[in-house]
């Protein structure tokens, strides 16, 4: 028999005992029936990118996160600058980085020390309280404080972990630290990124990283659906590696069906569809695609060179992969010719797949972006209004989106102590005093 709609959310969202004294949401006017994931509880044991962009996502869904910092530094990401939002009020400090601020809203912030027994159970006792607790550790680095799937899942079984790692819990490479630029290398996305005949380049911005929080929060998603199921937890090992294979797609089923190396770097052209790339105009770039024989036709009329079309040599798109080089010196011969804005209106409207290539700037004010809301106005507690990327995804019903602004560093500890684990004034501040809290 099938599980019904309402009893499936009833198991999911089913609060343990011991998880009723969660700290209640800042945004407690937001309908919860319109956040997916209202009631469920994260534990954040992360930082940088990889795991802070998954719970970002689990938050922005309305997952309750508490995040969990060194009491002193914090994530490393908050020293990652400039640029920094400076602080408007008397705290000490540059201000919060830019780096900090993209995935770390809809999150509470509580500076715990693992040096200290006492700030390791604190972290127990948050996490028997959890449905999901996300870390992105050396693999065996939590075992040592009992903060591994084996031993929290004794306190928690339905206790959803999920470990991120450059390489993986297993395999040759599990013990190697793993940061994104390293994993772009040693799977080959590197190898295919740049220049026809240039070297080697990084994607620009940390896309393993990104992919990687991405399936890890598709994966708790998922976990937790099982549970309503089974009624336990389990355990998710999440790698860079992994995911970053994973994403090669075609042009790594490419090499496993051929059996032949890549064929390198590319640029912004396609190996097999021609014209599909960037072209130099008079004050930029301008990149267009000639997917097939229609639009190369379009592309042909638009540039003056409706000839071109019929020519032997770029009649077909195998005749025009073959003829490359010649079809799209003569291509960059004409884009030169005009400006970027010139060749937007000449296409306008024609059905060829067009753009301009704008620098980060033009797209954080692009009409379209902002149509789309796309850039969220949000104040901050210390550095006051400040602008974040938004959410991606537009729901019909539910209304996920920036509810809070990423925390200060230990912004929630008092909240989180006295309203979560029940202590007192008195405890909380020789916790404190002790360096165990920050």
């Amino acid at each position: 028999m099938f599980t019904t709609l309402k009893n499936v959310r009833r198991a999911l969202f089913a609060p343990q005992l011991s998880a009723r004294a969660f700290a209640a949401s800042a945004a407690a006017a937001v309908d919860d029936k319109k956040l997916p994931l209202a009631g469920i509880k994260v534990l954040d044991l992360t930082r940088v990118l990889a795991g802070p962009y998954c719970t970002q996502i689990l938050g922005d869904l309305g997952s309750e996160i508490i995040k969990v910092e060194h009491p002193t530094r914090g994530d490393d990401t908050r020293s990652w600058g400039p640029p920094y939002a400076p602080y408007t009020d008397d705290r000490a400090g540059v201000g919060e980085s830019a780096y900090y601020l993209s995935v770390n809203r809809n999150k509470k912030s509580i500076g715990i020390s693992f040096k200290d027994p006492k700030g390791v159970h604190i972290i127990r006792k948050l996490a028997s309280q959890a449905d999901v607790l996300v870390e992105n550790y050396l693999p065996g680095s939590l075992k040592k404080y009992d903060l591994d799937f084996a031993s929290l899942s004794k306190l928690n079984p339905r206790l959803i972990y999920a470990s991120i790692t450059g390489y993986g819990q297993t395999g040759p490479y599990s013990d190697r630290a793993g940061y994104d630029v390293m994993v772009e290398a040693e799977m080959g996305l590197m190898h295919i990124t740049g220049e026809r005949n240039g070297p080697p380049v990084k994607v620009g911005c940390a896309v393993t990283d990104l992919t990687t929080g991405m399936y890890t929060a598709l994966s708790i998603l998922a976990a937790l659906l099982a549970r309503v199921n089974t009624g336990v937890g389990q355990h998710l090992d999440v790698a860079l590696s992994d995911c970053q294979v994973a994403t090669l797609s075609n042009m790594a089923e490419s090499v496993l069906i051929s059996g032949k190396r890549d064929t390198g770097r590319w640029g912004t052209a396609h190996p097999s569809v021609v014209p599909y790339r960037a072209f130099k105009t008079a004050n930029g770039d301008f990149l267009v695609g000639g997917g097939n024989d229609r639009l190369f036709t379009i592309l042909c009329q638009g540039l003056g060179k409706p000839e071109w079309a019929t020519d032997e040599r770029f009649s077909s798109n195998s005749a025009r992969v073959a003829n490359r080089d010649i079809l799209e010196k003569w291509i960059e011969e004409l884009t030169v010719q005009k400006t970027t804005e010139e060749w937007l209106h000449i296409f306008d409207g024609k059905g060829l797949p067009y753009a301009k290539v704008n620098d980060l700037l033009d797209t954080v004010t692009h009409p379209h972006v902002l149509a789309r809301n796309m850039i969220k106005d949000i104040d901050h507690p210390s550095c006051g209004p400040m602008k974040l990327i938004n959410t991606p995804v537009k729901y019909s019903y539910s209304t996920p989106g920036i509810r809070t602004p990423p925390p200060t560093l230990g912004q929630h500890t008092d909240e989180i102590l006295g309203g979560v684990l029940g202590l007192g004034d008195e405890e909380i501040k020789t916790l404190r005093d002790e360096g165990v809290v920050g």
